[in-house]
């Protein structure tokens, strides 16, 4: 699961990577640039082509221009959410997973921290990872990448905002058509 960028990726895309197997991909910029508001309409109109269905700017974008692109195969709702707060993106993935909706993609601006604390909460949330093992999986796919305040304060900071939501829950064979083998 871990990788620093892949081909297939979108252009401008780092640490593009699955999470949950045709519902949830993760990413951010090719190194980081502090001046991207978020992805370019050429990025989100390749999104959309490739079938993804809504994406997610975590934590940045305040100048990010968010809003609907529509291609052949559909559109992309692309919006932003907080890693803190990540109600709206579990609720998305969720409704991929009933739904056969086109996946999810989630990025922040180095694809390590906030798109990483997402995807170990929907590890959590779809596959019943446990938050250790979950904070481990954020560790592990952050590459070493540094943290404001240390990182285990700034993951354990996260995930006060996030707890398990009864109503998102998926059975058994959605779980093994999904959830990565640990």
């Amino acid at each position: 699961m871990v990788a620093r960028s892949n081909d297939g990726a979108p252009e401008g895309v780092a640490f593009f990577r699955p999470v949950l197997d045709g519902v949830l991909y993760r990413g951010g910029f090719s190194g980081g640039d502090d001046n991207r508001t978020g992805l370019t309409s050429s990025q989100r109109q390749s999104l959309c082509d490739e079938g993804f269905t809504r994406g997610f700017y975590a934590d940045f974008g305040r100048n990010t221009d968010y809003n609907v692109t529509t291609c052949g195969t559909g559109s992309l709702d692309y919006q932003s959410a907080r890693s803190s707060r990540p109600g709206s993106v579990m609720q998305a993935i969720h409704n991929v997973i009933e739904g056969n909706q086109g996946p999810v993609y989630v990025h922040c601006m180095w694809g390590v921290h906030s798109s990483g604390a997402l995807s170990a909460m929907a590890l959590v949330q779809f596959c019943g990872w446990s938050e250790s093992r979950a904070k481990e999986y954020w560790n592990e796919t952050r590459n070493g990448a540094p943290c404001s305040g240390g990182c285990d304060d700034w993951i354990n900071r996260k995930f006060e905002g996030f707890s398990l939501d009864a109503s998102l829950s998926i059975s058994d064979s959605q779980r093994a058509a999904i959830c990565p083998k640990e």
